[in-house]
């Protein structure tokens, strides 16, 4: 599922710079998510890290976008075809998710 920032948002930018997948810009009044680039942080971190770092708990899950751990390391992957690490981890079923706490 995809993240979604709310209306909360303060505009604070501290989630922008930690997306991994350049998912986050700042919208016309508060950040934005493109869920088409959003994997949750599959493959790069053991949790969300735009969750962990907004001041005001804003990055919430997309109820509207639900997606598996297969769909999201799939779209890591081919948003980062260049990243040998994350090809490694991934052809060894070894990489960091929320989805294996």
């Amino acid at each position: 599922m995809a993240i979604k920032i709310t209306e909360d948002c303060i505009n604070c930018g501290a989630c922008e710079p930690e997306c991994p997948t350049e998912a986050i810009t700042d919208g016309d009044e508060i950040y934005v998510i493109n869920p088409q680039a959003c994997t949750e942080c599959v493959g790069f971190f053991s949790e969300i890290a735009c969750q962990a770092v907004c001041p005001v708990e804003c990055c919430l899950p997309d109820p509207d976008k639900v997606e598996t751990e297969e769909v999201l390391i799939n779209r890591a992957l081919s948003l980062r075809p260049d990243d040998t690490d994350l090809r490694q981890k991934a052809a060894a079923n070894n990489y960091p998710s929320h989805y294996r706490k």
